[in-house]
């Protein structure tokens, strides 16, 4: 079977202010719109949409069934697929698992046929996260979603969905086939996630909600990267992981030997980096005859908090927890 890496759309960023993007020569002495409309959301702080690749769980045809007997609640949703049809109850199993044939290419897996028998058998779908912050209509998210996959995934991979509002950011589940009608295999990667982000995002303000897609160090915000499993322990409260982080942490905070990590070098360079590149979108602006919005973007620049590595934050929370009254004199002194 050919692979092929799908194509991104030449999706690039809007705005050159990310280590990734890079321009052609010459001078510019304006922006285009998109990006200055990108600038103005940025700087407003408009909600930001989250489009995340679930890793978690293994790719056989027992762990598909069992996922999707999760998005549907055991029978209580409803999933919509590609063809606009609303799959319920054991239906699922007929139509999603042997409609897509997964079971025929959970048996090339395993067979592992051809001569690099050594790797790890290729995914059977993907699961993917489509998510807004609390407040967003849901019905609007799940028809983003919906115009989202059409556009990305229609004729090409086969796919279904899910709206989960039993949390307070609604969101929406999918599931992709791997490889397509035309037997290409679907390689996600980050300029392929930015691109996603993206459009969403889009599809979104097409629905009349605000919407937004930039790189956290683009806003000024540090990340902790996690795998979902470390993530989901921590939620639950049974991450060893994060245990030992903070109990790492801790012991330096008690013995007064919290050093600076080496990472930080590098957060600084990039946020000095960042700093650059709103600078230069301030100046054009400000060229353009546009001093109000120059003036909003440089404020942007200064209110953007100082970058921490993991074990600052860490240590900041703990020491804000700290501080803060038990619980019980919260309550008497209400």
């Amino acid at each position: 079977m050919p692979k092929y890496y799908m194509d991104s759309k030449d999706a690039e960023p809007l705005l050159d202010i990310a280590s990734y993007a890079r321009r052609g020569p010459g001078r510019r002495d304006r922006l285009a719109s998109p990006e200055a409309d990108l600038i103005f959301r940025t700087v407003r702080h408009t909600p930001e949409v989250m489009v995340k690749v679930l890793t978690q769980g293994r790719q056989n045809l027992a762990a598909i069934r069992s996922h999707l007997s999760y998005l549907n609640r055991h029978g209580q949703l409803d999933i919509e697929t590609d063809l606009g049809e609303r799959v319920a109850g054991n239906a699922i199993d007929e139509d999603l698992v042997r409609g897509w044939d997964l079971d025929v290419e959970e048996y090339r897996r395993s067979a592992r046929l051809g001569p690099r028998r050594d790797r790890s058998p290729p995914k059977l779908v993907h699961k993917l996260l489509f998510s807004m912050p609390p407040g967003t209509p849901p019905v609007k998210v799940l028809a983003a979603v919906r115009h989202f996959a059409r556009e990305e995934f229609a004729l090409k991979h086969r796919y279904a969905m899910v709206l989960h509002t039993d949390v307070p950011h609604p969101h929406v589940h999918m599931v992709v086939k791997s490889v397509s009608e035309q037997g290409i295999r679907l390689h996600i990667q980050k300029a392929m996630l930015r691109h996603w982000r993206g459009e969403f995002a889009r599809h979104l303000r097409e629905q009349g909600v605000p919407a937004n897609a930039t790189e956290r160090a683009v806003r000024g915000h540090s990340t902790l990267h996690k795998s979902d499993r470390i993530c989901r322990a921590h939620h639950r409260g049974a991450s060893t992981h994060m245990r030992e982080r903070v109990e790492a942490v801790v012991a330096s905070l008690v013995n007064g030997s919290l050093r600076v990590e080496t990472g930080k070098y590098r957060l600084l360079e990039t946020r000095e980096e960042v700093k650059r590149g709103w600078q230069a979108a301030s100046d054009l602006l400000l060229s353009a005859g546009q001093p109000q919005a120059a003036a909003d973007v440089r404020r942007f620049i200064e209110q953007m908090p100082m970058p921490k590595t993991e074990r600052e934050l860490l240590a900041a929370a703990l020491v804000d927890h700290a501080r803060k009254p038990p619980v019980r004199e919260q309550r008497l002194s209400r």
